[in-house]
């Protein structure tokens, strides 16, 4: 026989307790565990004048979950009493108290625990034996607070099973308070953990208006905003029926755009409001629970399906109690007659109602339809919640309680003298210890219990952090299954703390994948948040970044430079390597150009053949055949110069494409003035007594280009020596391009040596020009008259369009300058002269050339 049946079922301890007033059940034994539960509630607080000595407040509605929290209890006790392993010789007793779910339950079941006797009389001990050692409970903050304070005096152990507010884990305020179930503090984390995870930067945030809701949400909606988030709404839900707040609330979730909504209240405020959710058809959110009402059988209800489909919650690890659910089907009035709840839990799981007190002598139904209990019904026969024992997680709590207790007691049964805590190494005696003593060995418990999780508690009396996060879904006869989908553990190292299972979710109908809440959606790489004036950070505009600025991550608060030598790509989401532009053969432009300058080239070859073969030929020698082949040579290297500005630009290429393209011009432009300037010493020469004819010859034409070409020569010398030309890269001019140019050095040596050209082709224009009207032989300055023009022309528009062109246009204009001249030079010049000499051959004699001039005269 155990320990648990030797016992009395039921004592006073010599102390009055009226039975029609008693809230208590009581089981004697060597060491008494005090308990509190909110069995029932009370719906409307009496209104007491005071005219006489106020009763019992008048407890209502019976819970059948809360009954099973004191199952838990006793379960546990027995086992304890069963096992001659723990507290041997030792046994365990109880006094369970209901507190009818109020503040002032709460405190006359702790001074009853305390004091022992019916009437309240402050520090007044009326037990005669082994008074309370600890007290477990109790089930909300509300009611464990005011207990604390007054346990604390006395240093007396109480360990809540369901009490979260994190205020209680104030060890200056609550000094001999724990509990096994977390800290909301952790919750709060833990929610915005999750609300963090899924991306939900734009929530609303619904909060009881108390100790347990107000802490738990501030703390969530300073995590949530932390994190980068933001929080649209903070309402308050009324402790007390408000018609008017709930309605505020209503046009507040109305309004909303947070497809997200947390809430951290107990189920019994929430009702309310959840009630005037449905009514108003409001759908099409997610809502995130505190473990208060994460799976709270108040919302079983078939009207709120539809509305709390997929709702994700935060819930108390689940436990296992094995052999529990035989100790259930194990409560029967008959053997029970101590239980004062046990007649209200058989009348609520039966429908039944029992003909009068006396479980002896019960009577059947006279009726005929089952309206009164017969005491010959099985609970085995239920199918009801309280026997659905997979889902066990506050009554696991009042278990773990009372083992931590136990192991408590028991270290300090097992302390041996000499090597105790105490002073002088002392032990408390098992027998007679103080409560502070017994504080000692809970605060620094350490066991495995039944799931193999440790049970230990840190320096604010709280356990590890381990919540289950449960997914409601709807299952086919229209009730919840609260189905697990994660789990967060605060002792998990940073990363591992929050596991969520996402292919079990199942999403409000509204969502068929993870919903988005957001106040703006997320600005693409490219882009950058700009805030919208008088708005939360989580509403923002995405504005495009700016030419040269990147940003290659999603929601990025700035744009970022890209390097001087990389640009943004067409997205402006990346930096991208710039490219490098000049011109080149491999360019179309730079092809063309380089072909019509070899074209001319080739032509001007050919020219030079034809005068070379003909060169005994009049119209050759008419025409100063040693200048012509000069000119010739002139205007070949001109075709070719070009090709130097083609390619990449270095230093040495620079140096050599204006060196060369300004001596090469001048000494072309001088082949034609001393071209021009013989044609009119040849014409005064035949005058009779003429001077110039010691002029006439070769001396005079070449003094004249090598004259003309050395001042060029000296101007590029000079050039050279102040600041040459040298390659640059040119990373502001075209956008996204590198243009790899030739800077000038001196842009007056440079704009020196174009003006001097300018000089010599102006005064052979003069000369040609004032020298037009000669005799047909010497009708060769008419031609260099019109070549002028042309190489004027040319490079007058070169001017304009060089100044207003960048990078390997500007080269293109500088080359096309230099042949559309040169081949104005050689057309006006070479091709009339070719003409006669393939295609009139008969013309190119003396005597018609002679001719010609003789009519004119």
């Amino acid at each position: 026989m155990s320990r648990r049946d030797a016992v009395p079922a039921f004592e006073h301890y010599g102390c009055k307790l009226g039975r029609d007033n008693i809230k208590g059940y009581i089981k004697k034994g060597d060491i008494v565990l005090g308990g509190t539960f909110p069995v029932h509630d009370i719906r409307e607080a009496p209104v007491i004048f005071y005219t006489e000595e106020p009763q019992y407040l008048p407890c209502e509605t019976f819970y059948l979950n809360i009954y099973q929290l004191i199952q838990a209890m006793i379960f546990a006790i027995s086992e304890v009493n069963d096992n001659p392993h723990i507290l041997p010789n030792v046994s365990i007793g109880f006094w369970i108290y209901d507190t009818c779910d109020t503040v002032a339950g709460a405190l006359e079941g702790t001074m009853l625990i305390l004091s022992g006797q019916e009437k309240l009389v402050p520090n007044f001990n009326c037990h005669v034996s082994q008074p309370v050692v600890a007290i477990l409970g109790d089930d909300k903050s509300q009611m464990s607070i005011p207990m604390a304070r007054l346990l604390g005096l006395h240093k007396l152990p109480q360990i809540s099973y369901a009490a979260t507010v994190s205020a209680l884990s104030d060890k200056y305020q609550f000094p001999s308070f724990l509990r096994t179930a977390p800290s909301d503090h952790f919750q709060s984390v833990g929610l915005a953990r999750l609300v963090i995870h899924f991306g939900w930067t734009w929530v609303g945030i619904l909060l009881e208006n108390s100790d347990y809701g107000e802490m738990g949400g501030q703390i969530l909606r300073e995590k949530i905003i932390k994190a980068g988030g933001c929080v649209e709404f903070y309402e308050l839900i009324p402790l007390v029926y408000s018609y008017i707040k709930i309605q505020n609330i209503i046009e507040v979730i109305k309004k909303s755009s947070a497809d997200v909504i947390v809430i951290f209240s107990s189920h019994e405020s929430l009702l309310p409001v959840m009630e005037e959710i449905v009514k108003h058809g409001i759908s099409g959110k997610v809502w995130i629970a505190s473990e208060a009402w994460s799976d709270s059988p108040f919302f079983s209800n078939r009207k709120f399906l539809n509305t709390l489909q997929g709702t994700l919650g935060f819930s108390i690890r689940r436990g296992q109690m094995p052999r529990f659910r035989d100790f259930l089907y194990g409560i029967h009035p008959s053997k029970l007659p101590a239980d004062i709840f046990v007649k209200t839990f058989w009348e609520q799981v039966f429908g039944c109602i029992w003909l009068d007190n006396n479980t002896e002598h019960m009577t059947q139904n006279v009726s005929g339809q089952g309206s009164y209990c017969s005491g010959q019904e099985r609970l085995q026969d239920t199918n009801i919640r309280f026997f659905q024992l997979t889902d066990l997680r506050f009554t696991y709590n009042v278990y773990n309680a009372v083992f931590i207790t136990v192991h408590a007691l028991h270290n300090m049964l097992s302390c041996k003298p000499g090597e105790g805590p105490f002073m002088n190494g002392t032990c408390g005696k098992i027998d007679k210890f103080k409560p502070w003593q017994l504080l000692h060995y809970i605060t620094r418990v350490h066991f495995k219990d039944t799931m193999g999780d440790t049970v230990v508690f840190d320096e604010n009396g709280d356990p590890p952090a381990i919540y289950d996060i449960i997914n409601w879904q709807v299952n086919t006869d229209d009730t919840f299954s609260y189905i697990e989908v994660g789990r967060f553990n605060s002792m998990a190292p940073k990363g591992q703390d929050l596991i969520i299972n996402m292919s079990r979710i199942l999403w409000n109908e509204a969502f068929p994948q993870i919903p988005s809440s957001v106040c703006s959606e997320k600005c693409l790489p490219g882009y950058r948040k700009a805030p919208q004036l008088g708005q939360p950070i989580c509403c923002f505009d995405c504005i495009p970044c700016s030419e040269g600025s990147m940003s290659n991550e999603s929601d990025s608060l700035d744009c970022l430079q890209c390097p001087e030598d990389q640009w943004t790509d067409v997205h402006q989401a990346n930096c991208i390597y710039k490219t490098l532009e000049f011109l080149s053969y491999d360019d179309i432009l730079g092809a063309v150009l380089a072909t019509v300058s070899l074209g001319a080239a080739l032509f001007t070859t050919a020219i030079l053949f034809i005068f070379i073969r003909h060169h005994k030929t009049p119209i050759v020698k008419a025409n100063n055949s040693e200048l012509s082949y000069f000119l010739l040579v002139s205007l070949l290297l001109c075709f070719f110069c070009p090709l130097i500005f083609i390619g990449y630009p270095t230093n040495l290429t620079c140096i050599l494409r204006q060196m060369a393209f300004g001596l090469i011009i001048a000494f072309c432009v001088s082949c034609v003035l001393a071209k021009t300037v013989m044609v009119v010493i040849a014409f005064n020469a035949t005058k009779p007594n003429s001077s110039l004819r010691k002029l006439v010859g070769s001396k005079l034409s070449y003094s004249i280009i090598i004259a003309c070409t050395s001042l060029q020569l000296i101007v590029c010398i000079i050039w050279l020596n102040m600041c040459p030309p040298f390659s640059v890269q040119n990373f502001r001019t075209r956008t996204g391009k590198i243009i790899v140019e030739c800077n000038d050095g001196s842009t007056t040596a440079f704009w020196c040596m174009l003006g001097y050209m300018g000089i010599l082709a102006s005064v052979s224009f003069l000369v040609a020009f004032l020298s037009r009207n000669l005799p047909d032989s010497f009708n060769e300055a008419k031609y260099i008259t019109f070549s002028m023009i042309v190489f004027v022309s040319v490079w007058l528009s070169f001017i304009p369009t060089y100044v207003s062109t960048t990078g390997k246009y500007m080269v293109a204009v500088e080359i096309f300058a230099i042949v559309s001249s040169g081949i104005g030079l050689l057309s006006c010049i070479f091709f009339p002269k070719c003409y006669i000499i393939l295609l009139r051959p008969h013309l190119n004699t003396r005597e018609h050339l002679m001719g010609k001039g003789i009519q004119k005269n």
